[in-house]
């Protein structure tokens, strides 16, 4: 094992890292001598939970691994957890040593906090790594700093991609949705292993190259941005069930698997479910009871929000979703808005607003966040000139990633069938709309009425009625923009732009 070297020579080769190039050519030398040691496919970086799951994942798949951390005690924590995987997983002590117990040409995965501990990862390797030598970002990057890396690699070597991994701790562990982003010859080299330990739906891998430098970073804040918003729609049919119709947890946890069992089977309606029904074993009451109402965020739904605006795309039912986890942190002026204002009415007539028109809304408001989402993909391919196949990426979000569901397939095959048009214009999606759209309006309506909070609902409604009307209300803003700056507009009955109001005479 490369670990029995950590002497001499590579103390030399650490000095050397700050004394000059004749102790990096020692260092070197070191591989060279330890070329037999070289017996990993590929290195993983950070035992965190995430990375640790996914080096097992990566054993049990049958590839050997080398394994390295910061902290040598969890590389120790770690190898005793690994169990029977032990004999698949290289574990070292220093960079040095993990490097030289990669096969050529080496790949290594970094799993460390996104920002600057990326940067000074991938610094620290550069002068250990072959110029075809691969590093791989599997963090929540923002796709900008990966657009940067790819740009800095492209220079000074390696060679680098960012790729998104959707699942959580147990997608990690047993196969998450993989999102690869970088030069198309890069996911050549290890593509095998990510296809190999990915989520498989109907036998297909959930991993797919999707494009060029920070695309599949680009593609996993999406992902994460619709997360946001079905959440949210989620908790906000939730709320109107436990607030509007004085349902109790049991009977709601109930709903949501019966829904689970038709068009909106997902993985979050399950979870929903399971979550509502289940008690709190301390207090005997239902969990959600007790869990308190302040929800917390890492970030990565506000870069989609933040991008649609970037962009110029829509993706309003993102931005209601992100605002409220924001509102829902202002625990005390929540409180002291109810002191000040009174509760709203909350009681709902179910005959206005029935559960069925719940499971009705929650679809259109589906249909509605996706085609946001897809419609600021395809913005980005765009504006980067990257490959985005929009069904690829359906395709490999119907396993392993959180918002996993059975809309996806029909998606995928939307997608495929002509990817410019906005996803609520193809015939299965109009169709759905169709049948849906009035309980949309119903629960946005009714829960209005009654004071009940359906932001993410609403912000889809509102878009869906924006979207099918062929003469909006712009024509007042390009009149007032004109009349207080002379910005200019263009007329209904004449072609070309810079025409002025009559107020721009006086």
């Amino acid at each position: 094992m490369p670990i029995r070297m950590e002497t001499g020579i590579a103390a030399c080769g650490q000095v050397g890292y700050h004394r000059g190039n004749i102790f990096k050519n020692l260092r070197r030398m070191r591989f060279l001598m330890t070329s037999q040691d070289a017996v990993a496919e590929i290195g993983l970086i950070g035992l965190g939970t995430m990375g640790g799951n996914l080096a097992l994942n990566i054993a049990e798949h049958g590839f050997q691994i080398a394994v390295f951390n910061r902290t040598t005690e969890k590389t120790d924590q770690f190898m005793v957890k690994a169990g029977e995987l032990a004999d698949k997983l290289v574990p070292t002590k220093t960079l040095e040593a993990f490097v030289a117990s990669l096969k050529t040409p080496r790949a290594v995965i970094l799993m460390v906090s996104a920002g600057d501990a990326v940067d000074a990862q991938i610094d620290a390797l550069r002068s250990l790594l072959d110029p075809q030598d691969l590093i791989i970002d599997a963090g929540n990057a923002n796709y900008h700093d990966t657009n940067r890396r790819a740009a800095e690699a492209a220079e000074k070597g390696p060679r680098f991609m960012g790729i998104g991994v959707s699942g959580g701790e147990e997608g990690a562990r047993f196969g998450p949705s993989i999102m690869g982003g970088g030069a198309k010859d890069v996911w050549g080299q290890v593509g095998h292993i990510l296809e190999a330990i990915s989520a498989k739906y109907e036998g297909e891998p959930c991993a797919a190259w999707l494009g060029e430098a920070g695309a599949g970073h680009l593609v996993k804040t999406v992902h994460n941005g619709i997360e946001y918003a079905d959440m949210q729609m989620i908790a906000e049919v939730y709320g109107v069930m436990r607030d509007g119709f004085a349902m109790s947890a049991e009977e709601i946890g109930k709903v949501f698997e019966k829904w689970n069992g038709g068009i909106l089977q997902s993985y979050l309606i399950e979870i929903s479910g399971k979550v509502a029904g289940m008690a709190d074993p301390d207090s005997g009451k239902p969990m959600l009871d007790i869990i308190l109402d302040r929800a917390g965020q890492k970030g990565t739904g506000r870069w989609t929000a933040i991008e649609g605006l970037m962009l110029g795309t829509p993706a309003s039912a993102i931005e209601a979703a992100v605002a409220v986890r924001n509102m829902s942190s202002r625990l005390d002026e929540r409180k002291a808005g109810e002191a000040e204002f009174g509760p709203a009415p909350r009681k709902m007539d179910r005959e206005a607003a029935s559960v069925d028109a719940l499971e009705a809304a929650l679809v259109a408001g589906k249909i509605v966040c996706y085609a946001q989402g897809f419609g600021l993909i395809l913005e980005a391919a765009k504006q980067y000139g990257w490959a985005m196949p929009l069904p690829e990426i359906a395709r490999i979000w119907r396993n392993g990633c959180i918002i996993r569901s059975a809309m996806l397939n029909d998606m995928s095959s939307a997608l495929a069938d002509n990817a410019e048009r906005n996803l609520m214009l193809a015939p299965f999606f109009s169709a759905k709309l169709k049948e849906t759209e009035a309980s949309l309006r119903q629960v946005v309506a009714q829960a209005a009425l009654n004071g009940l909070p359906v932001p993410a609902l609403s912000a889809a409604l509102s878009y869906f009625d924006i979207m099918r009307t062929a003469r909006s209300t712009a024509n007042m803003l390009q009149g007032q923009r004109d009349f207080f700056g002379a910005h200019g507009f263009e007329r209904t009955d004449k072609d070309g732009g810079g025409f002025h109001g009559p107020w721009a005479m006086g």
